[in-house]
């Protein structure tokens, strides 16, 4: 496991041209007053457990800067293994009766509910400050964040095409230039496929399979191992458009690359993504100071300015690179049924993609 340091991620940003290295970060611990973080005392936390152990698919950056964050603020020692959700989830089933990790950071509540039995019930002391349907009422499936689905377009490589949702990625020219995942592996390939089911199926998932019929067709076999693969490959020229949530689109936008963010005019689904401790981990204490941690409102501030990650928090506006969810067609799914048929979907979408 590869310890992450605030200073090799200055280097990365200052190198993209990407700001907000530590801008939004306090040298001081977030208090509990206020209704913010429970790790007021830094020595007492640290003794309570070992070092954080966590599984997470977000980006290199983000995870950097934001452990290199809690270190700081809370003194507890903590190390990422950066992996896919679906990679993670299977590594957290595998190791149930002796779990090497605490807390799997992020991960959309649509992928991990139907496992949720894998992980500890808490409740984080910021949770009235989250709108009501961020909360937690199942007891432990932690929001920390909401994450939109949206088309990533590269700007240099799109010419007189038009994108404005998921029709015009039907477009002939387009054939075997869009980067989409595999939503077996990448929580947010999954998303993206229960947004089209729902928005081509104009709210009924069963209407929606003919579109991706057509949409697997525009892939021409190529299907990639992740999410990170999605965003990189579209920034760097490789695709002409992606299939993405918001932060991996925004995070180039704010850093003047030359892509856009679409969100898709047939309607864009808004999932909380979660932080979860693992059941029976070796230092619950620690993790649960880490869910108070993350919540906060200043670090939710830090996070939603300079990592491009939608808070669910009331009290903290949008950031400068993401549309308001007002001018957004905002669609919802039944997140209960979508759970209970995430096998049959992927099983489905496989069907498809390979024949």
């Amino acid at each position: 496991m590869k310890k992450r340091t605030l200073a090799a991620l200055c280097i990365s940003l200052a190198a993209a041209g990407l700001a907000g290295c530590g801008g939004g970060g306090s040298s001081e611990a977030p208090k509990a007053d206020g209704g913010q973080t429970q790790a007021d005392d830094k020595g007492e936390a640290k003794e309570d457990g070992g070092k954080l152990i966590i599984y997470s698919p977000l980006t290199e950056s983000m995870i950097d800067s934001m452990l290199s964050m809690f270190e700081e603020d809370t003194g507890i020692d903590a190390e990422c293994l950066a992996m896919g959700t679906g990679d993670a989830l299977k590594r957290i089933q595998t190791e149930a009766d002796n779990p090497q990790a605490d807390i799997l950071w992020s991960g959309t509540i649509g992928t991990v509910k139907n496992q949720s039995e894998y992980f500890a019930d808490y409740t984080c002391v910021n949770e009235d400050a989250f709108y009501d349907e961020y909360k937690n009422v199942e007891g432990n499936l932690t929001r920390f964040d909401t994450v939109p689905s949206v088309i990533m377009v590269n700007t240099e490589l799109i010419g007189d095409i038009e994108i404005n949702g998921y029709e015009d990625l039907l477009n002939p020219e387009l054939k075997g230039k869009i980067a989409f995942a595999d939503p077996a592996a990448s929580s947010s390939s999954f998303e993206h496929l229960v947004n089209m089911l729902y928005a081509m199926g104009e709210g009924n998932p069963e209407n929606g399979w003919e579109y991706v019929r057509q949409f697997c067709q525009q892939l021409d076999g190529k299907l990639l191992g992740g999410s990170s693969a999605v965003y990189k490959g579209v920034a760097d020229g490789e695709y002409t458009v992606g299939l993405t949530f918001e932060q991996g689109s925004a995070q180039y936008v704010g850093a003047g690359a030359p892509v856009k963010t679409i969100y898709m005019e047939e309607g864009v689904i808004f999932r909380g993504d979660g932080a979860y401790i693992i059941k029976g981990c070796p230092n619950e204490k620690n993790a649960q100071i880490f869910l108070d941690w993350l919540t906060s409102q200043e670090v939710q501030e830090y996070m939603n300015n300079t990592q491009y990650r939608r808070t669910i928090r009331k009290d903290v506006p949008s950031g400068d690179v993401m549309v308001s969810m007002e001018d957004i067609h905002v669609i919802e799914d039944d997140e209960t049924d979508t759970a209970e048929h995430k096998a049959e979907w992927l099983e489905q979408f496989k069907d498809i993609f390979t024949e």
